[in-house]
């Protein structure tokens, strides 16, 4: 479990190019183990490309990146597979749901990848409805969800892996203000319970007032906006219990 004083995430002088294209010009940054920390930057700045070299889909063209404590592009292609499937959550801009799975079903069939059992499966899948409020949904099809109830599931299905790393893109894309406010408070409630650490690429203003720390990525770089004061982040909390 992390702490506050280790870094889940470590990037130094990354850089990633696609073609001629220069998107990444030596990216640094720390996210503090058990916080919430978010990533803005405008359409096209490379916010998801740098979330995907993070989360070991890509490999940058220089630099280094520690995830929770391994030096990642030391590792073979298994090692790193191994490290998505059982330490990293994701969740990603669409749903990408299974359409011929249950809501329930889409979660148990992640929480297969790390080889838990049939039980622990369930018992997790359905904890995790309850905590995005969609549990009377377990057993719809995602063509019989709202785009915002489908993210929802999504959501679940990452926090349902209980990883120590979650990498949310976007997560609270298609939500409505109160449904964006439960889920952030979420999010805190698991920081603080689990020691999980949050790196959230979003576009959102309200991010910024659930977030631990802000950054910016602006010319290919980061760059610190801002740190939240604690009393707001606990102002939020306390005012979201009730939502």
């Amino acid at each position: 479990m992390s702490t506050d004083t280790e870094l889940s995430v470590q990037v130094r002088g990354v850089e990633r190019r696609f073609g001629a294209l220069r998107v990444l010009r030596g990216v640094d940054l720390d996210v503090p183990g058990g916080k919430l920390v978010a990533l803005y930057g405008p359409s096209g700045s490379g916010k998801t490309t740098l979330i995907n070299l993070i989360g070991a889909l890509d490999r940058p063209d220089a630099g280094a990146i520690t995830v929770l404590g391994q030096d990642i592009l030391r590792m073979s292609e298994a090692q790193r597979a191994r490290l998505r499937r059982t330490r990293i959550a994701f969740i990603f801009q669409s749903a990408t749901l299974l359409p011929t799975y249950s809501a329930l079903e889409n979660i148990d069939l992640a929480l297969r990848l790390p080889g838990l059992g049939y039980f622990e499966r369930k018992r997790r899948a359905r904890a995790a409805l309850q905590a995005v409020g969609l549990l009377p949904w377990a057993d719809h099809m995602p063509e019989e969800l709202s785009g915002g109830q489908r993210q929802r599931i999504a959501i679940a299905r990452a926090l349902a892996l209980q990883t120590p790393l979650v990498l949310a893109d976007e997560p609270t894309n298609g939500l409505d203000t109160a449904t964006t406010r439960r889920i952030l408070a979420l999010f805190r409630g698991i920081a603080a319970s689990e020691g999980t650490t949050f790196l959230i690429v979003s576009h959102d203003p309200l991010v910024a007032e659930y977030v631990d720390t802000v950054y910016d990525l602006l010319d290919g770089k980061v760059v610190l906006r801002q740190a939240v004061p604690p009393t707001r982040a606990a102002e939020n909390q306390k005012e979201d219990a009730h939502v």
